[in-house]
């Protein structure tokens, strides 16, 4: 019976890893039902009572050592957890799990990340910490370059996020209560997050939320996948905004997922808002604070560019158009998407293949 261990960003409430946590331990109940899956986790007793699932406390590095002393695979990912863009301390908490379970001889898998940015040390990092690596998979062209640049010993395959898989049953929502009943008329999601390097990022989402109720009458809510940290970066940028748009509370994943397909479009910086608008034909626009979200666009091949993608602030002009093409475009812009679908399962579910393979 082989022992199964999880590291990543999980038990902090964020939706999308969250998200991410579902599928990945769904589908491995479904193909492996003799593994025992083991999550390393922020809120071990929160997961273990959500998910049904054994759990270690991440912060408690003996506990962590001993978990990856139990188990037989380790798995890092999914998600983007080998970067520093966020701090050089994250990389070396994931790179360091990596580098136990190398030293211990259990068989390792970077599973459906994004890697990077990277800057000099990050590099060396992942380099040192990672050497001797099994197999990795990655979710866009431009981690694969990368892996392959660092690690060229390590069988490097390109997949898709795992929430290209997401099947959660949806909860009805009831939005009138917010202002998005019925009579309202369609509506807008937008997903908003703090971005050290955007700080005009809040007067853009501001113009694009006041372009889509102003010009094109359709109500706009912010949906904080994030927790407290989305809600108040939301509430920045509803005071800066000439409309009404509304903030809506913090809630389930399948809540989240349901008012996320009955959105009209979707403005999004989080990169699972954007992957699950995808998931349910709903045309967005992509605010690309990371490189990871301009890679899900390349590989969409989504027609609308994301904002921000060559780092520089865009001109009101170009917002403007482009919301006016999110929702002139908006049918041709959902069957796009819904084509991709089932290209996309495909490559989801090839992260499993190769778990299966390790197993």
């Amino acid at each position: 019976m082989p022992r199964v261990l999880l590291s990543g960003y999980y038990g902090f409430g964020n939706l999308g890893d969250e998200a991410l946590l579902e599928v990945m331990l769904a589908q491995m109940r479904a193909r492996f039902p003799s593994a025992r899956l083991e999550v390393l986790s922020a809120s071990p007793q929160l997961t273990a009572t959500q998910h049904r699932v054994e759990t270690a406390p991440r912060w408690d590095w003996r506990e962590v050592r001993a978990a990856i002393a139990r188990s037989d695979v380790v798995i890092s990912g999914g998600g983007g957890l080998l970067q520093n863009a966020t701090s050089t301390r994250s990389l070396l908490y994931y790179a360091g799990i990596l580098r136990e379970a190398i030293r211990r001889r259990r068989r390792t898998l970077i599973f459906a990340q994004s890697i990077g940015p990277l800057d000099y040390w990050g590099r060396l990092i992942v380099r040192q910490f990672c050497k001797g690596l099994g197999r990795a998979t990655v979710r866009d062209e431009r981690s694969a370059r990368l892996l392959h640049e660092l690690l060229p010993s390590t069988p490097v395959e390109r997949t898709a996020d795992p929430v290209f898989l997401y099947d959660g049953a949806q909860e009805s929502v009831d939005l009138a209560r917010e202002g998005l009943g019925p009579e309202s008329g369609p509506y807008a999601i937008v997903s908003a997050r703090k971005a050290a390097g955007l700080r005009d990022a809040p007067s853009v989402l501001a113009r694009i939320v006041d372009r889509l109720a102003l010009h094109h009458a359709i109500r706009v809510a912010f949906l904080p996948l994030g927790g407290a940290a989305d809600a108040a970066v939301s509430t920045d940028v509803i005071r800066l905004c000439k409309s009404n748009p509304v903030l809506l509370p913090e809630c389930t994943l399948r809540v989240a997922a349901s008012i996320l397909s009955g959105a009209h479009v979707v403005a999004g910086m989080r990169l699972h808002s954007l992957i699950l608008a995808a998931r349910y034909g709903v045309p967005f626009l992509a605010i690309a604070y990371d490189p990871k979200v301009s890679a899900l666009c390349g590989d969409l091949g989504y027609p609308l560019v994301p904002l921000y993608d060559d780092g520089k602030r865009p001109a009101d002009a170009a917002v403007d158009a482009l919301v006016d093409r999110l929702v002139r475009e908006r049918g041709a812009l959902a069957g796009e998407l819904i084509a991709r679908r089932h290209a996309l399962e495909m490559a989801a579910e090839r992260n499993f293949d190769v778990l299966g393979e390790l197993l």
